[in-house]
């Protein structure tokens, strides 16, 4: 007997996503341009949230809400274990501390019961898990967070396309995160996003992923003086290529297709 081996990730790329590709290289932008703010706006659409930023992974996205939520020396962040590296380690790259909590047996996800208790004076942030595609008990967690004045990000790699009692993943807390890896649920080969309806915080993230380095054209050039830049904190280069995002909205369009694919129920 024949056996078949089973792949860690199976990408599913079409002509269409190709075609979107090779419209962009043969373009004048290949970052930082129109197909950049194409992918972030596809984004919004299907999510229904207000900001969008195409970051170049899914730890950079987590590296931005962390930042763009002011997490930094002193500050604790709670999360569990059964997640990626990069949930806990992009809150050590800001000089915070992690407390990881139990998750519930029957989905994987953070408990909210085990949560209230280990709330302390220095937590700050939540970072909640979607765990196999499967988004965590937002309305527990975002109570237990108002009460105490902290924070929720939802690392939400595995879960974009999922609901939780009617409401799209990206809006169900502070600050969602995405990643585009080949294992997820659309890809741009490597990539991530950060999602939030807190204009404040999409300006901070997007300051972030770019050098620290305010962009904006009104800002940019002094009365009367030579064109600029201002670098008004520090950053990192987490921009995600035109080209990547092309790939990205092109995924977008099947994205619905792919969660009936993945789903048991079809099988």
């Amino acid at each position: 007997m024949t056996k078949r081996f089973l792949p860690y990730k199976n990408q599913w790329v079409t002509d269409d996503d190709i075609k979107a590709v090779e419209g962009v290289l043969r373009g004048a932008w290949l970052t930082t341009g129109p197909a950049v703010q194409s992918f972030e706006s596809d984004l919004n659409r299907y999510c229904g949230t207000q900001h969008a930023l195409a970051l170049n992974s899914g730890t950079a996205a987590l590296h931005c809400a962390y930042h763009a939520l002011g997490l930094g020396p002193g500050d604790e962040l709670i999360t569990t274990p059964l997640t990626f590296a990069a949930t806990a380690n992009a809150a050590v790259y800001l000089g915070a501390s992690v407390r990881f909590v139990d998750v519930d047996p029957a989905t994987g996800t953070l408990d909210s019961a085990t949560l209230e208790a280990a709330i302390g004076q220095r937590t700050k942030v939540i970072a909640a898990i979607d765990y196999a595609g499967h988004p965590a008990d937002y309305d527990a967690i975002n109570a237990v967070a108002e009460a105490h004045d902290v924070a929720v990000v939802a690392d939400a790699a595995h879960s974009l396309g999922a609901t939780y009692k009617g409401r799209r993943v990206g809006t169900l807390a502070d600050v969602t995160t995405l990643s585009f890896h080949p294992v997820k649920v659309i890809t741009t080969g490597e990539g991530g996003a950060m999602l939030t309806n807190g204009s404040e915080l999409a300006d901070r993230g997007a300051v972030f992923r770019s050098h620290g380095i305010i962009h904006d054209p009104a800002r940019m050039r002094a009365p009367g003086g030579p064109w600029h830049q201002e670098m008004q904190g520090m950053g990192y280069n987490y921009r995600l290529s035109d080209i990547q995002c092309a790939l990205g909205s092109s995924q977008l369009t099947r994205l619905d297709a792919f969660m009936s694919r993945r789903s048991f129920a079809e099988r």
